[in-house]
């Protein structure tokens, strides 16, 4: 079931954009039920795509020294982390029991997912927020919009839930959202300087199973998270043919990312095509273009072992990012979101 839930990252499709300017703390939980050798719970925390802090084990710990700074405004920071988390597990292992029966199912390999945060934009002070839950990795319930403070059940067994929460839980989540969160965000990237304004160039490369398949363009090993990556065609940015691979976790903490161009390539095409790579907080663009003798292939339609080189480890905090940002890209146009720690008062979903 877990590489059926990895294997989901190659179906959402679309373009990111580069917002060097938007600040963004988001958060991953997931609980398990029978899954063995796995963290039953666990929380991720994340700025502006540099994790800050986890929590499994009962104990918050940082993930960079630098985030132990935040006690200096927060003496009691990691304390109020560990007693959070220690709740939330709780929560938690009670809430998949739940969605378990509404699901009628009483054992087998289970998740449930949270994934919510907020954005501040450090030019114009706007601020946003989200929210998605998950279970087994297909959204049950998002929230639609912060202003209304409004969620869509995404599936019939979360509708009760939606009521429940619409009635409960709007004007404290309204006020973490456009309040707690983001003042969190703007303590987060003071004390994060330099190490939150860290980039790295991706290597660049064509990759092709056989000849008749299209051709991928991989950028690996980038930093942060927010990049473009496209076709052109004599200088013109090219659509036609060209489908987008989700952006996905290396092992490294860098991000990978593909475009695939699926046209006839013959000698006229040769050099007429360029792959082209954009990062936030980088001003010149990475391209490279399309030459028979740049592609990796295997050569012949007979043979096609090649393996498209996307890393997605096996360890737990990846698995996590991985369905994380899967579900919340495919979903967010779907339930009205604009936008892409921590406390709450109850996140029951019953």
């Amino acid at each position: 079931m877990i590489r059926n839930l990895i294997f989901l990252s190659f179906l959402a499709r679309g373009i990111p954009s580069v917002t060097p300017v938007i600040h963004t703390l988001k958060y991953f939980k997931i609980v398990t039920s029978e899954v063995p050798n796995f963290a039953e719970f666990r929380i991720v925390g994340y700025v502006d795509d540099v994790q800050i802090l986890s929590c499994y084990s009962k104990k918050a710990e940082a993930a960079q020294d630098w985030v132990n700074k935040i006690t200096v405004d927060e003496p009691h920071f990691w304390e109020t982390q560990t007693q959070d988390c220690v709740t939330r597990e709780l929560i938690y292992k009670a809430n998949i029991e739940i969605l378990k029966s509404r699901f009628n199912q009483t054992g087998g390999i289970h998740f449930m997912q949270k994934l919510y945060g907020c954005e501040w934009n450090d030019e114009t002070d706007e601020v946003d927020g989200w929210e998605y839950d998950a279970y087994d990795g297909e959204v049950v319930i998002a929230l639609s919009d912060v202003k209304t403070m409004t969620w869509t059940a995404a599936k019939q067994e979360a509708f009760i839930t939606k009521l429940k929460w619409e009635r409960l839980r709007r004007e404290y989540w309204q006020y973490y959202f456009t309040e707690i969160c983001p003042s969190w965000l703007k303590k987060f990237v003071k004390y994060g300087g330099d190490a939150l304004k860290r980039t790295e160039l991706p290597t660049l490369s064509f990759l092709q199973k056989k000849p008749s398949s299209p051709v991928t363009c991989h950028a690996t090993g980038f930093f942060p998270e927010r990049a473009a990556l496209f076709w052109r065609k004599d200088g013109e940015e090219f659509h036609e043919g060209v489908t987008f691979g989700e952006t996905l976790p290396n092992h490294d903490g860098t991000f990978q990312m593909t475009a695939d161009l699926n046209v006839e390539f013959t000698d006229d095409s040769e050099g007429k095509f360029e792959c082209v790579f954009q990062l936030a907080g980088v001003k010149e663009d990475l391209v490279i273009k399309l030459e028979r003798r740049n592609i990796q292939s295997n050569g012949s339609d007979e043979e096609n072992n090649l393996a498209i080189p996307v890393v997605v480890t096996p360890a737990v905090l990846v698995l996590v990012i991985v369905i994380a940002a899967i579900v919340i890209k495919r979903h967010r146009k779907r339930y009205g979101c604009n936008s892409r720690f921590v406390r709450a008062e109850t996140e029951n979903v019953e």
